[in-house]
């Protein structure tokens, strides 16, 4: 098992930090975001400062977070969607990510028709070399379980259709053990660890609410287990949004955050 760090997880840290935090933490890669390279392309650096960070660090970047507006957008604005979606798996390309999270539209309900747009989607990833990796999340209006997802990846018929699990999304929305046990393993590109804050019920909590892995109430003992026993042997990655991890030390964060993601796995 690798083990990565999403850079949202220590949010506030400048983008060479977050990269320099991860290597000396230990980790094996780092989720990178296209925000934050287009921030520090604005600045005045250059994404060759990101690739020779990631070298420095002995890094590399599992997954590439994310395009979006393509699951709710027609016509010209579908193309804008297009284009800019191809710039950023380019951009994934170039820094060495295999995959590209695709996230699904917020307010938009249903999810009928996602699969044009993410059949679209995965044939930028043929061009470009960067996977298409579906994502739902739990508190969107469309796609925000994995049955729900599974179908998009159905009416696709294409065999690199694939999706993201998150241990806070599938707790958050009640997904089962069985539903993950129902995934073939190829259809399983990538996996994000997180935890589910106390107090909140299932259903109501959104990505401020996850907390660091074990100091919530979710089941990831249950989960990893059900990973392993299919094979499961990619990436784990930690990728939290919240406010008062952020407010800490990122190497301390990020240190307790490998800790315990190896302890969980190892003991699965």
């Amino acid at each position: 098992m690798r083990y990565s760090l999403n850079a949202s997880t220590i949010k506030p840290t400048p983008l060479l930090e977050k990269i320099r935090v991860a290597g000396e933490a230990g980790y094996d890669g780092i989720e990178l975001w296209a925000v934050e390279l287009y921030e520090h392309v604005g600045r005045g650096g250059e994404i060759s400062d990101v690739e020779k960070a990631l070298a420095d660090h002995g890094l590399s970047v599992p997954c590439f977070i994310a395009v979006r507006n393509w699951g709710e957008t027609t016509g010209w604005e579908y193309k804008l969607a297009m284009d800019e979606a191809r710039r950023r798996f380019e951009l994934a390309a170039r820094v060495g990510a295999p995959l590209m999270v695709c996230t699904p539209p917020m307010e938009l309900p249903g999810f009928d028709q996602l699969h044009t747009g993410y059949t679209d989607l995965l044939q930028i990833g043929r061009d470009t070399g960067v996977k298409a990796v579906l994502e739902y999340i739990s508190f969107f209006a469309s796609l925000n379980n994995v049955a729900d997802t599974v179908s998009v990846l159905d009416r696709c018929a294409a065999p690199d259709a694939c999706l993201i699990l998150d241990a806070f999304h599938n707790w958050n929305q009640s997904t089962t053990l069985d539903d993950i046990r129902a995934l073939p393993l190829e259809r399983v590109a990538h996996y994000h660890i997180d935890d589910a804050a106390p107090g909140i019920p299932s259903g109501q909590q959104k990505d401020p609410d996850r907390v660091m892995i074990g100091d919530g109430v979710t089941d990831l003992a249950s989960e990893l287990s059900v990973l392993k026993e299919k094979g499961y042997n990619k990436w784990l990655s930690l990728e939290l949004f919240n406010a008062e991890l952020w407010s800490q030390d990122p190497a301390e964060v990020a240190k307790i955050g490998l800790e315990r993601m190896q302890a969980l796995w190892e003991s699965a």
